[in-house]
């Protein structure tokens, strides 16, 4: 298995990845902004540069809950917080819809991050847009986690399959496959299991997690 400090090293990739389209916008926003005097160029500029400021600081608290120890010193996590950082990565693109279906107020730890970087999986198959449900509901001592990815065209890199799996060999883990291993993991660690399903139409991904002690971040 990979060490802790090789699997940090790939999430932090996959996150400058994802940071680099929007932290870029803002720098070449800026360098617009600077050499244009028409005032409603000048106006379209400034939204340009809000919106990119919203996107970074949304991936930001995004990855900060998925990969990192958000959430505060508890064992739970208010189930708003995962939907609003969800909404916040899909408003700014209207051909995706969310369709949010979790009733219980809090989730552990564990279970907010494998439903987050599943869920961001399903939203990465939308290469043309469509909808993503999330759901997810407690019973009798275990978390069951379901994402539904529906779309004209719905992509799925058959490697995160294997990740997702256990099946991908560690020489082999990257940036893009980084997050999958680490749901592995945490699934594993709560005794649970993992697995999904792709169709050109449609990506369900599932996860059932005991509520155990044991977890990451």
């Amino acid at each position: 298995m990979t060490s802790q400090t090789d699997l940090a090293a790939l999430l932090c990739s996959r996150l400058c990845h994802d940071l680099l389209s929007p932290v870029g916008a803002l720098n070449n926003g800026l360098e617009l902004l600077a050499d244009e005097s028409d005032p409603e160029m000048r106006k379209r500029c400034i939204e340009l540069l809000e919106q990119s400021a919203r996107t970074s600081a949304s991936k930001l608290k995004f990855f900060r809950l998925a990969f990192g120890a958000a959430g505060g010193f508890g064992d739970r996590v208010p189930a708003e917080e995962p939907k609003e950082l969800l909404q916040a990565l899909t408003a700014n693109d209207e051909r995706l819809t969310l369709a949010w279906s979790v009733a219980e107020p809090t989730l552990s730890k564990p279970a907010v991050k494998v439903l987050l970087n599943l869920a961001a999986m399903g939203l990465d198959a939308l290469v043309r847009g469509g909808t993503l449900e999330v759901g997810a509901e407690s019973r009798g001592g275990t978390t069951e986690i379901a994402i539904r990815a529906a779309g004209p065209k719905v992509a799925f890199d058959p490697m995160l399959g294997q990740a997702l799996a256990g099946r991908l060999p560690v020489a082999d883990l990257s940036g893009r496959t980084a997050p999958a291993h680490m749901v592995q993991m945490l699934v594993q660690e709560q005794g649970g299991g993992v697995q999904h399903a792709h169709t050109p139409e449609a990506l369900v991904l599932g996860a059932v997690l005991p509520d155990g002690e044991g977890m990451i971040g």
